[in-house]
Order: C-alpha cells, then sequence, then structure tokens
C-alpha cells in the first residue's frame, strides 16, 4: 500500500520503498549504528548484487500513518538506549519532513553488536 496525498491538482503517491530508503538511510546516520540487518533474504539478494538501501526495514502504511521497524547491528561500546532514542528521533524528523506522512511508531530491534578488530581478534585462540 503506497502513501498517497490528494492536493488539488492531482494525487502525489509514495511507494513503501522510498519511505524504506529514507528510514535506513536516517537510521544509519546515527552515531553508534554499525549498519542495518536485514535478514536471509535481503543477504540472499546482497550476495547477488543488489544492494537495498531499505535493507532492515520493515514498514506498515495506514490511513493515520506509518509504522516503522528497523533492524540494527550497533557498534561495541555504544549505548543502547541512546543510539535507539537518537534513531527514532532522527527517522521520524526525516521522514515527516521529506514526505509529510505521519510517522506513528519506530520500533528499532537490536539484531547484534559489532566488534572492532583488535576486541575481536583478543577472543580468537591462540595457534601455538
Amino acid at each position: 500500500m503506497d502513501a498517497l496525498e490528494k492536493l488539488e491538482y492531482g494525487e502525489v503517491k509514495i511507494a513503501d520503498e522510498v519511505i524504506a530508503t529514507i528510514a535506513g538511510l536516517a537510521a544509519t546516520e546515527v552515531q553508534g549504528v554499525c549498519g542495518m540487518s536485514g535478514g536471509l533474504v535481503d543477504g540472499i539478494a546482497e550476495i547477488l548484487g543488489k544492494k537495498s538501501l531499505s535493507k532492515g526495514v520493515k514498514i506498515e502504511v495506514s490511513n493515520d500513518g506509518v509504522a516503522i521497524d528497523l533492524y540494527i547491528i550497533v557498534d561495541y561500546g555504544t549505548k543502547i538506549p541512546d543510539i535507539a532514542w537518537n534513531i527514532q528521533d532522527n527517522v521520524k524528523t526525516t521522514i515527516e519532513s521529506m514526505t509529510g506522512i505521519t510517522v506513528m511508531d519506530v520500533n528499532i530491534h537490536i539484531q547484534g553488536v559489532s566488534f572492532p578488530k583488535e576486541v575481536a581478534e583478543e577472543n580468537l585462540p591462540n595457534k601455538n
């Protein structure tokens, strides 16, 4: 279902994929967000060379507005509640200012933590 706005001279339809792309880009702008987690289908698409800018974003459009679910990977050592608040604020502000569509919910799902290379190597077994 596309977002639809009636204007004096016609209609403006915004595809769900456009809203999802805006949400994904707005989320990854937040410091501490390593990336988005797209699951198996998006992972296969990336292997095949089709990188999706809406990876890790699910949207549900209704007459009242849009509800967004974001699947996020955060950097190690960041404060998850602070990142989640910043993501919610940035996504809501960006979508509403770019499209005029009301954002009802921005739900954050932390799917993983990205470790710096040094931390990851420290946890590897020694090869003596």
